[in-house]
C-alpha cells in the first residue's frame, strides 16, 4: 500500500448498474460516496471507506484536478420547479458546423444536453419548458441558427429515469 491509502490496483467498482471508470479503488469508494450523497463531509466518507480525512481530500483534489469531477450541483426535480414539457430534438446541420451550431444551443438557457450524434440527425438535444410557447421559441430560435437545416422535436410523455448524478 502506498502513502495515499492505495494497494496500487486500478478496478472497476458498480454502483447499481452503474460502472465508473479506471481510478483505483480508494478513489472509486470515494465517487461512490459522493454520487451517494455530495454533501458529506471528507471526514464522514473517511470513516465510511476506512481512510484518513486526508486521503479523501487529496484524492477529491486529484480527481478534480484530472476533470473527474467536473463540478459539484444540485439534482433538481424540474416538474416541481413548474418545467412540466421535457422534448428531445434531433437537429440537422449543414456543411459540417455541428460543433458551432451544437456551441450555440448549448448556450441557450432551457438546454439540458446538448450532443453531436451518428445518425439521420447531426445533433440531440434535451430541454425542458414550462410552456408550449417557450418551446415554440426555443425551436424558432434554433431554426434560425446559421446551417441548421431542419429539426424534429419529440415530446417526452412519461420520464422512466432521469438521474444525471450517476455515470453510466
Amino acid at each position: 500500500m502506498n502513502a495515499s491509502g492505495c494497494s496500487g490496483v486500478t478496478v472497476f467498482i458498480r454502483f447499481g448498474s452503474v460502472k465508473i471508470g479506471m481510478v483505483d479503488e480508494t478513489s472509486n469508494r470515494i465517487l461512490l460516496e459522493y454520487l451517494t450523497d455530495s454533501r458529506q463531509s471528507f471526514r464522514e466518507v473517511a470513516r465510511k471507506i476506512g481512510v484518513s480525512s486526508g486521503t479523501v481530500a487529496s484524492r477529491v483534489k486529484e480527481m478534480e484536478e484530472e476533470g473527474v469531477i467536473k463540478k459539484y450541483t444540485a439534482l433538481l426535480d424540474y416538474e416541481r420547479l413548474g418545467f412540466d414539457l421535457t422534448v428531445i430534438t434531433e437537429i440537422t446541420v449543414s456543411k459540417g458546423m455541428m460543433m458551432d451550431v451544437g456551441g450555440e444551443i448549448a448556450e441557450m438557457g432551457q438546454t439540458i444536453g446538448v450532443y453531436n450524434v451518428t445518425g439521420d440527425s447531426d445533433i440531440m438535444v434535451l430541454a425542458k419548458f414550462r410552456t408550449r410557447s417557450d418551446l415554440n421559441n426555443f425551436t424558432k430560435s434554433i431554426l434560425k441558427l446559421p446551417y441548421v437545416e431542419r429539426t424534429r422535436t419529440h415530446l417526452v410523455l412519461n420520464t422512466i429515469k432521469e438521474d444525471f448524478g450517476l455515470m453510466p
